[in-house]
């Protein structure tokens, strides 16, 4: 069954786009509104993303297997809480590139992928999404 997501930014020309899985849309809004530094990361992540500059420190690949292509990782403060939202990026039929922020893992541990992680990171990226404004 697909996962309903619905857009919360565009870039100038809506050729990209920021959504959150609305199952997971309380957690994950209410974690990115809860301070202005929350938000001010956000904004930041989401422009590199919309002028697709690279910055694996806030932004990056988590393709640990074949069951996880696709899946991103927004990350927020390293070295401190180092909280993740994980995303799914695709393509939609009409060339927009998406990237769902699908699930949030607060103060990561570890600089391996392991167990928690490892499962959610998986889970991810099985998800499939019906793309709503």
């Amino acid at each position: 069954m697909k996962r309903e997501a619905k857009i919360i930014r565009y870039n100038e020309d809506k050729s990209i786009a920021i959504c959150v899985d609305v199952k997971n849309a309380t957690e994950i809004l209410s974690y990115l509104g809860q301070s202005d530094k929350h938000k001010k990361k956000f904004r930041h992540i989401c422009n590199l993303i919309f002028n697709r500059l690279k910055n694996r420190d806030l932004y990056d690949k988590e393709e640990i297997n074949s069951k996880s292509k696709g899946v991103t990782a927004m990350k927020f403060f390293k070295g401190q809480s180092n909280d993740r939202i994980y995303c799914r990026e695709l393509t939609l039929k009409d060339k927009t590139f998406v990237v769902i922020t699908s699930e949030l893992f607060e103060k990561k541990k570890s600089q391996k992928v392991k167990g928690k992680n490892r499962n959610i990171i998986e889970k991810v990226g099985s998800y499939e999404y019906e793309i709503s404004e």
